[in-house]
């Protein structure tokens, strides 16, 4: 063999080598990476090929799969009640992806999960038949909140306080997600992502917004915990009118003519004395406040339920005059329905939170349990005795004060109302709030929060308790009927 020939034949040997290290540098080092990017159409091919798992809610699924017409995706989302339980299952659409429960358990739903796998589908890469996603949302909650909230904007959770069960969710204004499941549907999609309205976002839980009143709440655990007030029926040091320190801002009570001076924690709250917080806020001083604020919840980074919450806030790096705002609910604090229900939830439970969750279990194709999430997962916040004294405070707010609407004939009701200024010098229609928990006489507890962003009520008749409190009581109603 002379020698350019066989120079020529150890170049083509090293070609041919190079092709097979990277042939095989893409079988099993690129290959995940390329099967799951996004843009590679076989996934959503093979994905939409069968029917996907289910969504349970009740016993019953809240979604389905259809035969499409043409095309090379053989089946698309469908959902009943879809407006009703978006907040919940989110979306799955053949062209903008899954989001929520949908997007969380995709791999469960379409049968790619490995739990879903026996050893052979393993071998042979066979696609196992898909699981289902058991939630803790019980169907008459969530309806009687949906119903109540109607055409406002806002949002409502309820949770089981000593299991942290979410027993509804709900946002309105919602949107069907079958109307976005499959690929001819960018009108509707157009639609939905520019409306003012945002009727996509889940209120509930991601957008967090001043909690107004209702962290008064919070305030009042931070000061009987730390003992700068012995109960809730102490007297307090809360001159009234009130001067914000180092300001001549003087903070004002919404009835100028409740006893706010000097009043108790359950003075405090029966009659929603800003005086009496806004000054317990600056005498505990902010780090205080936030220890509690923050074991009760708000700046975590992760808030999964599964779905991750958006972090309620209680800031840093306050002067005493912000602090006091802080106090009630005010400056830059904000908190998710989510977060408030939290609140009421601990209070109820004796002073432990139990972790907020709405997913029971998920399942395999024959209904075997793959995985079952905590009713146990729960800590101490505060003393039981504190929690006690603060139930009773939130049962007078709705016996003898401004929680009036959310009473139920036959059931033990606490809670708390709340109006957040919104806008430059309050200049948009308030935020209402209302908190609450319910005991009813076979044991059944509930804890509710509702937030109405807006509603067609005039600015002078937005409050808390006229606009939130009567769809907390609605839901509390549902959860105690089982």
């Amino acid at each position: 063999m002379n020698k350019t020939i066989r120079r020529a034949s150890v170049f083509a040997l090293l070609l041919v080598l190079a092709l097979l290290v990277r042939a095989t540098w893409v079988q099993f080092c690129d290959g995940k990476a390329l099967a799951d990017d996004k843009h590679n159409r076989r996934n959503a091919i093979e994905q939409y090929a069968h029917p996907l798992g289910d969504i349970i809610v009740g016993g019953e699924a809240v979604t389905g799969s259809a035969r499409t017409k043409g095309g090379d995706l053989a089946y698309k989302r469908t959902y009943k009640n879809g407006a009703l339980y978006s907040p919940v299952t989110g979306y799955s659409s053949q062209v903008y992806g899954a989001t929520q429960l949908e997007g969380i358990y995709k791999d469960l739903l379409d049968g790619t999960d490995d739990r879903l796998k026996n050893p052979l589908d393993t071998v042979t890469g066979k696609r196992a038949g898909p699981g289902d996603v058991v939630t803790t949302i019980d169907p008459a909650v969530q309806k009687a909140g949906f119903k109540a909230l109607g055409d406002t904007k806002g949002a409502a959770v309820a949770l089981d306080p000593r299991t942290g069960r979410i027993l509804g969710m709900v946002s309105t204004p919602s949107y069907d997600p079958s109307k976005i499941s499959g690929s001819a549907d960018s009108a509707e999609w157009r639609a939905l992502t520019s409306d003012e309205d945002k009727p996509m976002v889940n209120r509930a839980m991601r957008q967090p917004l001043p909690p107004g009143s209702t962290f008064k709440l919070v305030v009042a655990a931070a000061a009987l915990e730390d003992g700068l007030y012995s109960s809730v029926d102490a007297r307090t040091a809360s001159p009234n009118p009130y001067t914000l320190p180092g300001t001549a801002t003087v903070l004002r009570n919404e009835n100028p003519s409740a006893p706010c001076e000097n009043a108790t924690i359950r003075t405090g709250l029966q009659y929603s004395c800003n005086n009496v917080f806004a000054k317990m806020a600056v005498d505990l001083g902010q780090d205080k406040v936030r220890a509690m604020a923050e074991k009760l919840g708000f700046n975590a980074d992760k808030l999964d339920v599964p779905v991750r919450a958006a972090k309620s806030v209680y800031p840093s790096g306050m002067d005493k005059a912000q602090t006091g705002l802080s106090g009630i609910g005010q400056f830059d604090v904000t908190a998710t329905p989510l977060q408030m229900s939290m609140v009421s939830a601990a209070i109820a439970n004796g002073g432990e939170l139990a972790a907020p969750h709405m997913v029971s279990q998920i399942t395999d194709a024959d209904g075997n349990v793959l995985e079952k999430f905590g009713d146990e997962d729960s800590r101490r916040v505060m003393s039981e005795s504190v929690a006690e004294g603060l139930q009773s405070a939130m049962r007078t707010v709705v016996e003898k004060g401004t929680g009036s609407n959310a009473r139920i004939d036959g059931a033990t009701v606490g809670g708390k109302t709340g109006t957040a200024q919104h806008g430059e010098n309050n200049s948009k229609t308030p935020y209402a709030w209302f908190t609450s928990y319910a005991k009813g006489a076979d044991g059944r507890e509930v804890a509710v929060a509702v937030m109405i962003e807006s509603s067609s009520a005039a600015r002078d008749e937005v409050s808390g308790n006229g606009l939130a409190a009567p769809i907390a009581k609605a839901m509390m109603e549902a959860a105690l009927k089982g």
